[in-house]
């Protein structure tokens, strides 16, 4: 089959690296939790992370009997200045298999753990995600904005100014292609980018709220401009994500 049994046996005994998602809620109502994310819990003993403590308390909550101090952690993000993807890959052309985790919901979508996904493809490492929660695409399926064509642009600019002129260009590219915008923001700034939402964008644009996905304070609407300014909504102390689809 083109293969030498030399080639065989090293493509054979090379570890893969598994994409696992994480809940993203911390009380969640919903299980988004796999058997297959279980059983390779079970199985892996290294694993790349944004977030050490994030990812042993997740393993905990699979199997408390599962002793975490035996685990290897590489912390991947703006919390390690110093990682290097060679050893994992090592570990990986070694025979290991190795789990990539964000702080919550998917890796490798807002996420750090791209970089050591795309080191993986870059050694023709076996990469596999495995099905689970992100807020980004439970937000879009439940908008009922437009699925066929979409945006994720991350976090806006912090500066009121630089926000705003960020939301009219947003607004503007969303009216031509007819393409939902998807924007993600921190607890302390939801109230902002949302009095700026309502003061830059037309009356007719929609605009989805989602908070805490999956969990108890979920909360999931889809208004236009002119009716969230009716609206009073008091944000918990959690990320949102915010799409916007405005039309011509």
């Amino acid at each position: 089959m083109g293969y030498t049994m030399q080639g065989f046996f090293h493509i054979f005994m090379e570890g893969k690296l598994y994409l696992i998602p994480i809940p993203i809620s911390d009380e969640p109502v919903i299980e988004s939790r796999t058997s297959d994310v279980t059983q390779l819990v079970h199985q892996i003993g290294y694993f790349v992370v944004e977030n050490i403590r994030t990812a042993r308390r997740f393993i905990k909550s699979v199997d408390k009997n599962i002793d975490v101090d035996i685990l290897t952690f590489f912390e991947i993000g703006e919390r390690s200045t110093n990682f290097d993807s060679t050893h994992v890959i090592e570990l990986l052309k070694s025979g290991n298999d190795v789990g990539v985790m964000s702080e919550a919901g998917a890796p490798g979508i807002a996420d750090p753990g791209s970089e050591m996904v795309m080191a993986a493809h870059r050694e023709n490492i076996t990469v596999v995600p495995l099905i689970g929660a992100s807020s980004i695409m439970l937000a879009l399926m439940g908008s009922g904005l437009n699925g066929q064509r979409f945006s994720f642009l991350g976090y806006l600019p912090i500066k009121p100014q630089d926000r705003q002129k960020t939301l009219k260009q947003i607004e503007r590219e969303s009216a031509q292609w007819n393409q939902t915008q998807i924007f993600i923001e921190t607890p302390y700034r939801n109230k902002q980018i949302l009095e700026d939402i309502l003061k830059i964008c037309n009356p007719t644009t929609m605009v989805t709220i989602a908070i805490d996905l999956t969990g108890k304070e979920q909360h999931l609407k889809t208004k236009t401009i002119e009716a969230w300014k009716r609206e009073k909504l008091e944000f918990p102390k959690k990320p949102a994500i915010f799409a916007l689809l405005a039309t011509k």
